[in-house]
């Protein structure tokens, strides 16, 4: 075994973008259409642009932080940094939860579309080959999994350019093309700012990508410069994608009328558009899209795991290690699959009330992180440019924060106090397992 800073430096700017991208699962603005067009009344894409600014907001802190530090580890790292280990472990453990609840969500969501697609196979058998082939992959090195991330990517995204091209021509076709270039997706009659709050707050948890880059500073080239535009890439990019998506979605349906079951409103937004066929075909690419996200996430997992082994907080022989040949947390990597088979024992709705918990204590950390850093503890406080920076804007994004922890679901709130418990017991067991070694050395 080998330590991650001793492996190659191997992923470039595109690379890690892609990654990035992955996670963010491009094509979950078709599964939360429905929901969101519900909450706001059919202004989806202004909901987008909404939840958009407030997580730049919170991506250029996060970018802010990796252009000064090449360490790994994201939220956990930072707040090490600049309020020390013990907040660093809290924090780290907090977003632990989100990292391993997302493998197995994506390993949750292709085996109920496998099984959509073929229903003769159980599916707990869905269920172990999806967990077993986005294991197998990550055991694998990162640039192998980056160069299959921009395949599963880029495959969704051209279904996603074939569904705008039969919205144009089946709106076209039944009235005009005025009424394709017309606000009304974006803006028609009046708009209460509470709706579309609650709908951004659903769509903020689309962005987290930016968050998992950062996990992957000890894999890339030059971290210090391509992390930081890798952070700011990602994020556009996605709201570039869901923005547009749900703008053509929003021409085609203004409102959720036709739709039998707007919580799961994708089959039926693509057979309206395109017909049996390419509905098939597109729940096809939403395997895809699941299979990347599910691959990106796992990486993003297994290095937190590794990086807090390494610091000693998880058993450092097993996920503090670097596999010698395959240059990768190989154990880590196991165990994020050994978590994702209770997949088949767990539905899609109890795991997506429990995964918001983790990135809101992440993004307000590294928020808070960057006024503790660079306000108080560098004192880049002089001028107005620094006040912007280092004062103005975190203060701004944890404003941005504070309104989706007021829409986080109960359970999620409950089971995220349940995990912080069961931190701090492990944090009260290793403080007293290490004054045991202390007072032992002394005797």
């Amino acid at each position: 075994m080998e330590n991650i800073e001793t492996s190659g430096k191997k992923l470039s700017l595109w690379q890690v973008t892609i990654i990035g991208i992955a996670y963010m699962t491009p094509m979950t603005v078709f599964d939360t259409f429905g929901i969101v067009s519900g909450i706001t009344n059919g202004h989806v894409p202004l909901a987008y642009l909404l939840a958009l600014s407030a997580m730049l907001l919170t991506a250029w802190s996060y970018a802010r932080f990796s252009r000064n530090s090449e360490k790994s580890g994201s939220a956990y790292s930072y707040t090490s940094e600049s309020l020390g280990p013990k907040s660093g472990f809290f924090v780290g453990w907090c977003s632990l939860l989100d990292y391993l609840l997302l493998p197995l969500i994506n390993v949750l969501l292709a085996a109920i579309y496998l099984t959509a697609l073929i229903p003769s196979v159980p599916y707990w058998a869905w269920v172990m080959v999806s967990a077993g082939l986005v294991t197998l992959v990550n055991c694998f090195r990162i640039k192998i999994l980056a160069n299959l991330s921009l395949v599963f990517v880029f495959a969704p995204i051209i279904l996603m350019v074939v569904f705008v091209y039969l919205v144009i021509q089946g709106i076209s076709s039944q009235q005009s093309y005025q009424h394709i270039l017309t606000l009304t997706p974006l803006w028609h009659g009046q708009q209460d700012i509470l709706p579309l709050i609650a709908g951004a707050s659903v769509l903020c948890f689309s962005f987290l990508g930016f968050d998992a880059v950062t996990t992957l500073s000890n894999e890339t080239k030059n971290p210090t410069k391509t992390i930081p535009r890798a952070v700011i890439l990602t994020t556009l990019t996605g709201g570039a994608i869901f923005f547009t998506a749900s703008w053509f979605i929003q021409l085609y349906f203004p409102s959720n009328i036709q739709f039998k079951n707007p919580d799961e409103a994708l089959p039926e937004i693509v057979l309206y558009v395109g017909g049996a066929l390419f509905q098939s075909i597109f729940l096809c690419g939403q395997i895809m899209n699941t299979v990347a996200s599910g691959l990106a996430s796992h990486a993003s997992a297994s290095r937190l795991l590794h990086i807090m082994g390494r610091d000693n907080i998880f058993p450092k022989k097993y996920f503090g290690s670097m596999h010698a040949s395959l240059g990768t947390p190989f154990f880590s990597v196991l165990f994020v699959g050994l978590i994702s088979l209770s997949a088949m024992f767990l539905d899609l709705a109890q795991v997506i009330s429990l995964i918001s918990f983790g990135a809101l204590v992440a993004f307000t950390a590294v928020n808070f992180s960057v006024f503790v850093k660079f306000y108080i503890r560098d004192k880049q406080r002089n001028g107005f440019r620094n006040k912007f920076l280092n004062l103005f804007l975190p203060l701004l994004s944890v404003i941005c924060i504070l309104c989706l922890w007021i829409n986080l679901d109960s359970s999620s709130l409950t089971f995220g106090c349940f995990w912080l418990a069961i931190g701090i017991l492990l944090f009260v067991y290793k403080l007293l397992k290490k004054q045991n070694i202390a007072i032992s050395s002394a005797y």
